[in-house]
């Protein structure tokens, strides 16, 4: 096997653009790999920094009839006006935060 591992360690050094590019692809590929990942592990993998997530609910306008303004997403959004009414008059939810794309509600 250190004969096979010499072999190849010189063979490397005899066509350095192969092992340029090999080194090349291979950071390449570790840095897309990783950076996926931590994406994935914002995104998915973490849990939302709340006590029970699981009681989380989404509050979003039902009848969009008379609606105006312009409304780009498939699940429109409560506005902040509307909200801060929803927030300061409800008394079904524990807390009543709201993030900037959407609003969040604890049961």
């Amino acid at each position: 096997m250190f004969n096979d591992l010499r072999f190849a360690f010189r063979q490397l050094l005899k066509n350095r653009g192969f092992t340029a590019v090999a080194v090349v692809t291979l950071a390449l590929g570790i840095g897309a790999n990783t950076a996926i990942f931590q994406l994935l592990d914002a995104v998915r993998l973490r849990t939302l920094p709340v006590k029970k997530p699981q009681d989380l609910a989404l509050v979003q306008i039902a009848d969009m009839t008379g609606a105006r303004g312009n409304f780009s997403s498939f699940y429109p959004a409560v506005t902040n006006p509307l909200w801060e009414r929803i927030r300061d008059n409800q008394q079904a939810f524990s807390v009543a935060p709201a993030s900037k794309d959407s609003a969040a509600i604890l049961f």
